[in-house]
């Protein structure tokens, strides 16, 4: 993201929205949208991260989403960001049938 919001309340709910670099349509996939919703139940399962609505569109997703008692929403998004990004680059690196490799 190229802008930095600053989470206050970090048990309260936020509405989130995650861009692809120069809006490119990378969730037409399948195999990156199994990406994304891997790295997101794995959060949900081990991180805390309580998921109330969300929505995957072809070149962004928009999530509103709270943290568990304890957590920390903001590293939460922080490790999903880092980790999912890493997978997603890597699987379209490796990707013979992938064109918009660059």
């Amino acid at each position: 993201m190229g802008r930095k919001y600053t989470i206050n309340d970090q048990q309260g709910y936020y509405f989130v929205t995650f861009t692809v670099v120069n809006w490119i349509d990378l969730f037409i996939r399948n195999e990156y949208r199994e990406i994304l919703v891997d790295s997101l139940n794995y959060c949900q399962r081990h991180k805390g991260l309580m998921i109330h609505a969300w929505c995957i569109m072809t070149s962004h997703v928009h999530l509103m989403v709270s943290a568990a008692e304890g957590r920390e929403r903001s590293s939460i998004i922080r490790d999903f960001k880092g980790f999912t990004s890493r997978q997603l680059r890597q699987c379209i690196e490796t990707n013979p049938r992938e064109s918009r490799r660059k």
